[in-house]
């Protein structure tokens, strides 16, 4: 099996050659750092809204040749949203958001273009460009067709709190207003199945709908209101991907049991990244293994940034021998390989994942 074959055998719920390997995605600095580890030959650290062209191009040359180095089964690519910097710390993007970056260079929505009801009537409606597709149309050029092409979008959750800058707003109108609350819905899932169906025109293999529902010790809306402002919508999105004969993984940390069911009806097919501080992947197998591909659980919380490679490598062991069996699972970090990583750890995961993941797993038939 190639890779791409054996990255969607595993996301249909099937049992390929071997565990597949893949990453949500990988910070600049984290690619950095593992570039190193093949060749001296990398970019200065910036973050992406800080780069020229030509250096978030020799970014991306440096990713790809991590990923072939390792053999990366599959690969994703980040929606780039047309941004444009406000100050050294702040960027605004199309829809007029204000977003503050980390270090990590994640854009955190601080301030939204509508406060209530009474703005979204004003609101201007943003459109995919090209250019947001830059990485994926060169992941394609660069990976070829033997590596899965994963594209990375924000789910209807997210892009709702951000209009609004701010998730403590939505939810209040959760209580206060839900019929903008679906209006505001709308707009964001019409945006989202626009911006996937040019990714899946574009080739994309697979789409990962990302935005968190839940947090270590619970989910961040109850289950009553999950399914009255996100289950339809996630039911759209999901069946606008398999009409398209594609499929689509859940990212979301946190403790996701209350919805787990009610995510399964909306039609998800993986979840990730089964967080280990909340979510015990055995558990999770048993309870799940038949309904969704589960992704993720090798911790980068504590084990992928201050743990040992001989660590990492009895985790991925330990992970593999519970949720690889029979098939419906793809390794992975427990969110992101991000800057507090360890190159070398990430190495050894993916190491790991070769010496363990070979079907069939130890001790299963």
């Amino acid at each position: 099996m190639n890779g791409k074959e054996r990255f969607l055998t595993a996301l249909s719920g099937g049992q390929p050659d071997r565990v597949p390997v893949w990453e949500l995605a990988f910070n600049e600095e984290s690619i950095i750092k593992i570039g190193r580890l093949f060749t001296d030959d990398v970019p200065a650290v910036k973050l992406v809204h800080q780069m020229t062209l030509d250096e978030k191009l020799r970014l991306l040359d440096l990713l790809f040749m991590v990923a072939r180095r390792l053999e990366l089964d599959a690969l994703t690519s980040i929606h780039l949203y047309t941004r444009e910097p406000v100050d050294e710390k702040h960027i605004k993007d199309a829809w007029g958001r204000v977003l503050y970056v980390d270090r990590e260079g994640d854009g955190i929505p601080v301030e939204g273009p509508i406060a209530g009801p009474g703005d979204l009537k004003k609101l201007k409606i943003a459109r995919p460009q090209e250019s947001e597709f830059l990485m994926l149309m060169l992941s394609r050029e660069k990976l070829g067709q033997d590596v899965a092409h994963v594209f990375h979008m924000t789910g209807p959750f997210r892009e709702s709190w951000a209009m609004l800058g701010g998730m403590q707003k939505l939810l209040y109108f959760y209580v206060e207003d839900p019929a903008f609350v679906k209006d505001l819905a709308r707009i964001c899932t019409d945006y989202i199945l626009e911006t996937i169906n040019r990714a899946i025109g574009l080739g994309a293999d697979a789409i990962a709908l990302v935005s968190d529902l839940a947090h270590n010790y619970a989910t961040m809306m109850s289950p009553a209101h999950y399914e009255e402002y996100l289950y339809p919508y996630h039911r759209e999105i999901n069946d606008f991907v398999h009409k398209r004969g594609l499929k689509v993984i859940k990212h979301s940390d946190g403790k996701l049991w209350r919805i787990m069911d009610r995510m399964a009806d909306a039609g998800f097919d993986g979840m990730h990244p089964i967080q280990p501080q909340c979510m015990d992947i055995a558990e999770a197998k048993a309870r799940y293994g038949k309904i969704f591909c589960l992704l993720g659980n090798i911790d980068c919380e504590i084990l992928l940034p201050f743990g040992t490679e001989e660590e990492v490598d009895e985790a991925v062991k330990k992970t593999i021998a519970v949720a690889a069996p029979g098939g419906g699972y793809i390794i992975s970090s427990s969110n992101t390989i991000h800057p507090g990583c360890k190159g070398e750890n990430y190495v050894a995961l993916v190491k790991a994942a070769r010496k363990y993941g070979k079907y069939p797993i130890a001790g299963t038939a």
